[in-house]
Protein backbone atom coordinates (compact mmCIF):
# COMPACT_ATOMS: atom_id res chain seq x y z
CA UNK A 1 0.00 0.00 0.00
CA UNK A 2 1.46 3.50 -1.23
CA UNK A 3 1.48 6.74 0.81
CA UNK A 4 -2.19 8.36 1.39
CA UNK A 5 -2.67 11.25 -0.73
CA UNK A 6 -4.96 14.18 1.00
CA UNK A 7 -5.85 17.02 -2.01
CA UNK A 8 -7.55 19.65 -0.44
CA UNK A 9 -10.22 22.26 -2.70
CA UNK A 10 -11.13 25.50 -0.82
CA UNK A 11 -14.18 26.90 -2.82
CA UNK A 12 -17.21 29.79 -2.28
CA UNK A 13 -19.77 30.91 -4.69
CA UNK A 14 -18.10 29.24 -7.49
CA UNK A 15 -20.06 25.97 -8.26
CA UNK A 16 -19.13 25.68 -12.33
CA UNK A 17 -14.97 25.70 -11.60
CA UNK A 18 -15.36 23.52 -8.59
CA UNK A 19 -17.41 21.14 -10.65
CA UNK A 20 -14.42 21.13 -13.12
CA UNK A 21 -11.76 20.58 -10.10
CA UNK A 22 -13.75 17.75 -8.96
CA UNK A 23 -14.02 16.17 -12.32
CA UNK A 24 -10.39 16.18 -12.36
CA UNK A 25 -9.91 14.69 -9.27
CA UNK A 26 -12.01 12.03 -10.05
CA UNK A 27 -9.99 10.85 -12.68
CA UNK A 28 -6.77 10.01 -11.32
CA UNK A 29 -5.81 6.56 -10.83
CA UNK A 30 -3.94 6.68 -7.81
CA UNK A 31 -6.46 5.06 -4.78
CA UNK A 32 -4.86 5.98 -1.37
CA UNK A 33 -6.60 8.88 -2.17
CA UNK A 34 -8.79 11.27 0.13
CA UNK A 35 -10.02 14.71 -0.99
CA UNK A 36 -11.70 17.44 1.06
CA UNK A 37 -13.34 20.33 -0.20
CA UNK A 38 -13.65 23.29 2.17
CA UNK A 39 -16.52 25.87 0.97
CA UNK A 40 -16.93 29.08 2.96
CA UNK A 41 -20.39 28.52 3.15
CA UNK A 42 -21.47 29.50 -0.49
CA UNK A 43 -25.03 30.39 -1.43
CA UNK A 44 -25.17 29.53 -4.98
CA UNK A 45 -25.25 25.44 -5.63
CA UNK A 46 -22.08 24.24 -4.62
CA UNK A 47 -23.94 22.42 -1.90
CA UNK A 48 -25.36 20.05 -4.84
CA UNK A 49 -22.41 19.77 -6.47
CA UNK A 50 -20.70 18.41 -3.46
CA UNK A 51 -23.40 16.50 -2.53
CA UNK A 52 -23.00 14.84 -5.83
CA UNK A 53 -19.24 14.37 -5.44
CA UNK A 54 -20.02 12.73 -1.76
CA UNK A 55 -22.34 10.31 -3.79
CA UNK A 56 -19.25 9.48 -6.12
CA UNK A 57 -15.95 9.78 -2.98
CA UNK A 58 -18.04 7.91 -0.42
CA UNK A 59 -15.91 8.02 2.50
CA UNK A 60 -13.01 9.20 0.36
CA UNK A 61 -14.59 12.69 0.78
CA UNK A 62 -14.85 14.85 3.40
CA UNK A 63 -16.30 18.45 2.92
CA UNK A 64 -16.99 21.18 5.72
CA UNK A 65 -19.32 23.92 4.92
CA UNK A 66 -18.79 27.70 7.10
CA UNK A 67 -17.82 30.66 6.89
CA UNK A 68 -14.20 31.18 6.85
CA UNK A 69 -11.64 33.95 6.64
CA UNK A 70 -10.27 33.51 3.04
CA UNK A 71 -8.82 30.82 1.26
CA UNK A 72 -6.16 30.50 3.36
CA UNK A 73 -7.94 30.08 6.69
CA UNK A 74 -9.99 27.43 3.99
CA UNK A 75 -6.88 25.85 2.84
CA UNK A 76 -5.64 25.53 6.92
CA UNK A 77 -9.16 23.93 8.14
CA UNK A 78 -8.57 21.56 4.95
CA UNK A 79 -4.82 20.85 6.26
CA UNK A 80 -6.13 20.07 9.79
CA UNK A 81 -8.92 17.82 8.98
CA UNK A 82 -6.61 15.68 6.67
CA UNK A 83 -4.96 12.21 7.12
CA UNK A 84 -2.83 11.64 4.60
CA UNK A 85 0.82 11.69 4.63
CA UNK A 86 0.84 13.58 1.89
CA UNK A 87 -0.88 17.15 1.67
CA UNK A 88 -1.43 19.68 -1.40
CA UNK A 89 -4.16 21.86 -2.84
CA UNK A 90 -6.51 21.49 -6.28
CA UNK A 91 -7.93 24.38 -7.66
CA UNK A 92 -7.02 23.73 -11.03
CA UNK A 93 -6.71 20.73 -13.90
CA UNK A 94 -4.40 17.66 -13.10
CA UNK A 95 -3.17 17.20 -16.94
CA UNK A 96 -2.85 13.16 -16.83
CA UNK A 97 -4.73 10.59 -15.05
CA UNK A 98 -1.39 9.57 -13.57
CA UNK A 99 -0.05 13.04 -11.71
CA UNK A 100 -0.88 12.26 -8.37
CA UNK A 101 0.59 8.73 -8.96
CA UNK A 102 3.80 10.43 -9.96
CA UNK A 103 3.73 12.58 -7.08
CA UNK A 104 4.15 9.99 -4.70
CA UNK A 105 6.22 7.43 -7.15
CA UNK A 106 8.94 10.52 -6.88
CA UNK A 107 8.18 10.79 -3.03
CA UNK A 108 8.94 7.31 -2.90
CA UNK A 109 11.75 7.12 -4.77
CA UNK A 110 13.72 9.51 -3.17
CA UNK A 111 12.73 9.12 0.08
CA UNK A 112 11.80 12.89 0.22
CA UNK A 113 9.63 15.38 2.25
CA UNK A 114 7.54 16.60 -0.46
CA UNK A 115 7.47 16.95 -3.98
CA UNK A 116 6.89 19.35 -7.21
CA UNK A 117 6.50 19.45 -10.71
CA UNK A 118 6.18 21.68 -14.06
CA UNK A 119 2.96 23.15 -14.31
CA UNK A 120 1.18 25.30 -17.46
CA UNK A 121 -0.66 28.49 -17.39
CA UNK A 122 -3.74 28.34 -19.58
CA UNK A 123 -5.93 31.20 -21.43
CA UNK A 124 -8.81 30.58 -23.96
CA UNK A 125 -6.99 27.22 -24.41
CA UNK A 126 -3.67 28.10 -24.98
CA UNK A 127 -0.39 27.73 -23.26
CA UNK A 128 0.25 31.49 -22.19
CA UNK A 129 3.25 31.09 -19.32
CA UNK A 130 5.43 27.32 -18.60
CA UNK A 131 6.33 27.17 -15.17
CA UNK A 132 9.45 25.20 -14.94
CA UNK A 133 11.31 25.29 -12.52
CA UNK A 134 13.66 22.08 -11.86
CA UNK A 135 15.47 22.08 -8.34
CA UNK A 136 17.68 25.64 -7.35
CA UNK A 137 18.63 28.10 -4.88
CA UNK A 138 15.47 29.92 -2.71
CA UNK A 139 17.77 32.96 -2.86
CA UNK A 140 18.28 32.78 -6.71
CA UNK A 141 14.47 33.28 -6.98
CA UNK A 142 13.91 29.95 -7.25
CA UNK A 143 10.40 28.92 -6.36
CA UNK A 144 8.25 25.56 -7.12
CA UNK A 145 4.79 26.01 -8.46
CA UNK A 146 2.27 25.97 -5.48
CA UNK A 147 -0.07 24.26 -7.76
CA UNK A 148 2.05 21.07 -7.47
CA UNK A 149 3.56 21.46 -4.49
CA UNK A 150 2.77 18.55 -2.40
CA UNK A 151 4.55 18.02 1.48
CA UNK A 152 3.93 15.35 4.09
CA UNK A 153 2.01 16.22 6.83
CA UNK A 154 5.44 15.96 8.76
CA UNK A 155 6.27 19.43 7.36
CA UNK A 156 2.96 21.06 8.25
CA UNK A 157 3.48 19.83 12.01
CA UNK A 158 7.10 21.23 11.74
CA UNK A 159 6.67 24.27 10.17
CA UNK A 160 2.99 25.31 10.66
CA UNK A 161 0.04 26.32 8.71
CA UNK A 162 -0.60 28.93 5.77
CA UNK A 163 -0.37 32.69 7.65
CA UNK A 164 -3.56 33.97 7.10
CA UNK A 165 -2.02 37.77 7.96
CA UNK A 166 -1.11 37.23 3.82
CA UNK A 167 -3.61 38.65 1.10
CA UNK A 168 -2.65 35.98 -1.53
CA UNK A 169 0.96 35.44 -1.15
CA UNK A 170 0.88 33.21 1.88
CA UNK A 171 1.30 30.24 -0.40
CA UNK A 172 4.94 31.77 -1.14
CA UNK A 173 5.51 32.82 2.36
CA UNK A 174 4.94 29.57 3.47
CA UNK A 175 7.25 27.66 0.81
CA UNK A 176 10.03 30.39 2.04
CA UNK A 177 9.56 28.82 5.55
CA UNK A 178 9.63 25.23 5.12
CA UNK A 179 12.61 25.16 2.22
CA UNK A 180 15.04 28.19 3.14
CA UNK A 181 17.14 26.05 5.81
CA UNK A 182 17.41 23.24 3.31
CA UNK A 183 15.97 20.63 6.27
CA UNK A 184 12.63 19.79 3.53
CA UNK A 185 14.00 17.18 0.76
CA UNK A 186 11.88 17.65 -2.57
CA UNK A 187 11.82 15.48 -5.44
CA UNK A 188 11.30 16.61 -8.71
CA UNK A 189 8.82 15.25 -11.25
CA UNK A 190 10.12 16.82 -14.85
CA UNK A 191 6.40 16.76 -16.09
CA UNK A 192 3.47 18.86 -16.91
CA UNK A 193 1.25 18.26 -13.96
CA UNK A 194 -1.09 20.83 -13.73
CA UNK A 195 -3.00 23.09 -16.09
CA UNK A 196 -3.91 26.40 -14.29
CA UNK A 197 -5.99 28.65 -15.99
CA UNK A 198 -4.32 32.06 -16.08
CA UNK A 199 -5.99 34.66 -13.96
CA UNK A 200 -6.01 33.43 -10.43
CA UNK A 201 -5.33 35.31 -6.94
CA UNK A 202 -2.01 36.66 -7.71
CA UNK A 203 -2.52 37.31 -11.49
CA UNK A 204 -5.21 39.33 -11.50
CA UNK A 205 -4.10 42.77 -13.33
CA UNK A 206 -1.09 45.17 -11.74
CA UNK A 207 -2.27 45.81 -8.44
CA UNK A 208 -2.35 42.40 -7.28
CA UNK A 209 0.80 42.08 -9.07
CA UNK A 210 2.39 44.52 -7.22
CA UNK A 211 0.89 43.47 -3.76
CA UNK A 212 2.13 40.04 -4.71
CA UNK A 213 5.88 41.17 -4.90
CA UNK A 214 5.20 43.24 -1.90
CA UNK A 215 4.14 40.37 -0.09
CA UNK A 216 6.99 38.58 -1.26
CA UNK A 217 9.56 40.51 -0.38
CA UNK A 218 7.88 40.83 3.52
CA UNK A 219 8.20 36.47 3.01
CA UNK A 220 11.75 36.90 2.70
CA UNK A 221 12.73 39.65 5.24
CA UNK A 222 10.55 37.48 7.99
CA UNK A 223 12.15 34.79 7.28
CA UNK A 224 15.45 35.65 7.63
CA UNK A 225 16.54 35.65 3.88
CA UNK A 226 19.38 37.95 3.44
CA UNK A 227 19.82 40.57 0.62
CA UNK A 228 16.23 40.23 -0.13
CA UNK A 229 16.14 42.81 -2.63
CA UNK A 230 18.64 40.52 -4.81
CA UNK A 231 16.02 37.56 -4.39
CA UNK A 232 13.39 39.71 -5.56
CA UNK A 233 14.76 40.62 -8.54
CA UNK A 234 15.88 37.09 -9.49
CA UNK A 235 12.61 35.68 -9.17
CA UNK A 236 10.64 38.34 -11.38
CA UNK A 237 13.49 37.78 -13.90
CA UNK A 238 12.70 33.73 -13.59
CA UNK A 239 8.82 34.46 -13.72
CA UNK A 240 9.09 36.46 -16.64
CA UNK A 241 11.10 33.96 -18.50
CA UNK A 242 7.79 31.52 -18.36
CA UNK A 243 6.69 33.84 -20.78
CA UNK A 244 9.06 32.50 -23.43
Amino acid sequence: MGLKVSIITATYNDADHLERVIRQVKRQDYEELEYIVVDGASADRTSQVLHEAKEWFGERMKICSEPDHGIYDAINKGIRMARGDLIGCCFDEFSKPCAVRRLVEAVEREQADGVHADLDYIRDGKVVRKWRQGQGSLRLGWMPGHPTFYVRREVYERYGLYRTDYRISADYEFMVRCLKDGQVKLAYVPEVLIRMDYGGTSNQGLSAYLLSLKEGHRALKENGIRFACFTDVCRTLRVLRQFI
